[in-house]
């Protein structure tokens, strides 16, 4: 039976709750039989959350689903390709850094991203792939996994899947903003989960 990491971040800056969060408690009330799943939290930190990694990831899991939150977006966004490259909202692009200095410029998901993004839009789940995670701790998180993958020898293969804002998220937005019900990013997870063996 497959193994799989499937993490989510906390909360942070002016979200009270994370997307990402929210659906995998709700996966947790009822965790399909199969596959084997682990779940993490993960703090919104660049250095703990590689720390975290480096030892979540000598478990040797056969999959690492990452999952964070998209505000503004209206879709899951199956995400393709992690990008050597890290900074914040609040650096300009001249100060970011390298993820890993004897890495290579990328790594792109080896899992079947399109064809969940159909399986998905066929269960009438608004999806597509992403090919730019963005250059904060997404695409760390999906570019890490991939470099330890790779540098440790083992055999996990990883996705990162960005979910839009909850309902209860936005109630209060003066503008409005995309969400998805909770309910419905858990149910995009359960036929992601299933599509693993």
């Amino acid at each position: 039976m497959p193994s799989v990491l499937l993490t989510a971040f906390e909360p942070y800056d002016r979200w009270s709750s994370n997307a990402s969060w929210l659906a995998l408690v709700e996966l947790t009330q009822e965790l399909p039989k199969s596959p084997v799943i682990t779940t993490r939290l993960y703090p919104v930190d660049f250095a703990a959350v590689k720390q975290r990694l480096t030892k979540d990831l000598t478990a040797n899991y056969d999959y690492a689903i990452h999952l964070g939150q998209a505000p503004g977006s209206s879709r899951v966004q199956l995400e393709a390709i992690g990008l050597n490259i890290g900074g914040s909202s609040h650096q300009s692009p001249d100060e970011f850094l390298p993820l890993s200095d004897d890495g290579p410029i990328g790594y792109r998901s080896p899992l079947p991203l399109a064809a969940w993004a159909v399986k998905l839009r066929e269960a009438g789940i608004p999806a597509q792939v992403s090919y730019h995670a963005g250059t904060y701790l997404c695409n760390a998180t999906l570019y890490w996994t991939c470099y330890l993958a790779e540098r440790l020898s083992i055999k996990t293969e990883a996705a990162f899947i960005h979910l839009p804002l909850d309902v209860s998220q936005v109630v209060a937005e003066p503008h409005g903003m995309p969400s998805l019900p909770t309910a419905l990013a858990t149910k995009a997870l359960r036929l992601i989960l299933e599509q693993l063996d």
